[in-house]
């Protein structure tokens, strides 16, 4: 099997997901390179530390440019701090080479993915009553607008 055939569906699993699946996919790359970088620490592989943390760094700085205050001021002050904290603990655990920092950030990064995950259930119910012609009460605005970074820059690898 040839490089490009993974990349070929990666690429096609990106341009076919929906907004709320592709910021699934930034959590999934976070939390990879965080544990990457984790595993770099704990064998002291410095160049791998630096390499994987900031990845993580990065996809969630592009997580943290797609929110959208338009849609609800209150969550996207909340999911900023969120993501500050996050970013704050890997660029520690980065110059610290300390794992306790990264572990911080992975325990916020993989509750804010379960929490995703039941958003986008929520979502996938909702539209289907709507396909099918069901009233919905509400509307679920999801705060959240991927950049055209997103999925290129922060989940191959």
């Amino acid at each position: 099997m040839s490089v490009k055939a993974p990349n070929d569906y990666l690429r096609n699993r990106i341009m076919q997901a929906s907004p709320e699946q592709l910021h699934l996919m930034l959590y999934d790359g976070a939390i990879r390179y965080a544990t990457q970088g984790r595993e770099a620490i704990l064998r002291k592989d410095y160049e791998q530390i630096y390499e994987k943390l900031t990845r993580a760094q990065h996809i969630v700085t592009e997580m943290q440019v797609g929110l959208r205050r338009e849609v609800n001021e209150e969550l996207v002050d909340r999911m900023s701090g969120l993501y500050n904290f996050i970013y704050r603990k890997l660029v520690d655990a980065c110059i610290h080479r300390n794992a306790s920092d990264v572990d911080d950030a992975l325990k916020v990064l993989r509750h804010q993915r379960e929490t995703w995950v039941m958003l986008i259930d929520k979502i996938s119910v909702e539209r289907g009553e709507q396909e099918s012609g069901q009233n919905t009460t509400g509307s679920t605005a999801v705060p959240v607008e991927p950049t055209p970074t997103q999925g290129v820059l922060s989940i191959e690898g």
